[in-house]
């Protein structure tokens, strides 16, 4: 596996290919990661990942200086997983106008106005630095195909509407979620929990299951349902930024004729932020 660290590189090196795969990270590589490299395999025969930790997706107080970097083990999983290349590019790299500690946020795309719900409502400004990195590297790598989790559901959703509305010849492949035995979503925040919120931390998964059993048994009343999860987490020690049914297809609120639904949650235990969704088809 060939790692490359700069844009001309990157392109001087790929542009003999013409089946390219393109698995992008921010790093601090899990089972679900691996799962991605494995179904980007599957559909080109070069397959690029990056490593990049996006500034331009974190808020003032989030936690962008503490993610979790650990290059040499990453590195080490894509070439054991069958990555062809790795792309590890430095943040002057990917934003040349970097001045050291603050980015000119002048050339950023405004994300979709779906943006600007679920984890956009608490995160502003998140999805349009999603989309901008995206594109970036879509412009750098120019893949035929690229593989994202379904675990961060809407960040799929946007960079769909990002392939869509600017026309790239990329087919979006959305990966299933890789979960623990507990049916906790592999999440690289996974690791800032302790041992005892880990096992708590399933919950929201339950929770989750919960919801969809109902729905399926019947029960359309969406926002009954998800008032009632809220308040069973809440009294669990949870601090419940959201909890949603949705169409599958739109992303806006689901109604009672919608069939293809996904129930979507993110919420705090502790101080870490976890998300999490399951998509299905009502009867």
């Amino acid at each position: 596996m060939q790692r490359i660290y700069t844009a001309d590189q990157l392109r001087n090196t790929l542009k003999a290919q013409h089946s390219i795969a393109f698995v992008p990270t921010m790093g601090n590589l899990h089972d679900g990661h691996i799962a991605l490299v494995s179904l980007a395999k599957q559909h080109a025969k070069c397959v690029v990942a990056s490593i990049f930790v996006n500034p331009l997706q974190f808020g003032p107080n989030e936690d962008f200086a503490s993610y979790p970097r650990t290059l040499e083990a990453d590195c080490k999983r894509l070439e054991e997983a069958g990555a062809d290349i790795v792309f590890i590019p430095s943040v002057t790299e990917m934003y040349p106008d970097f001045d050291g500690q603050q980015l000119n946020q002048s050339m950023t795309i405004s994300a979709p106005p779906i943006a600007t719900e679920l984890c956009g409502a608490s995160r502003p400004g998140h999805f349009s630095g999603v989309a901008t990195v995206v594109m970036k590297l879509f412009n750098l790598v120019m893949p035929q195909v690229a593989v994202f989790g379904k675990k961060d559901f809407q960040q799929v959703f946007v960079i769909k509407e990002l392939v869509r509305q600017f026309n790239l010849p990329i087919q979006i492949i959305a990966g299933d979620t890789v979960r623990e035995t507990s049916g906790l979503a592999m999440s690289s925040r996974n690791g800032y929990l302790t041992p005892a919120q880990k096992a708590e931390a399933a919950q929201l998964h339950q929770c989750l299951v919960s919801i969809v059993n109902q729905i399926q048994q019947g029960n359309i009343n969406f926002a009954g349902l998800t008032q009632s999860a809220a308040q069973t987490l809440t009294q669990k020690g949870w601090l419940v930024d959201y909890i949603s049914v949705r169409a599958a297809d739109t992303l806006l609120p689901a109604t009672n004729q919608d069939k293809q639904l996904v129930v979507l949650i993110a919420a705090k235990l502790g101080n870490t932020r976890l998300i999490d969704n399951i998509d299905f088809c009502a009867k």
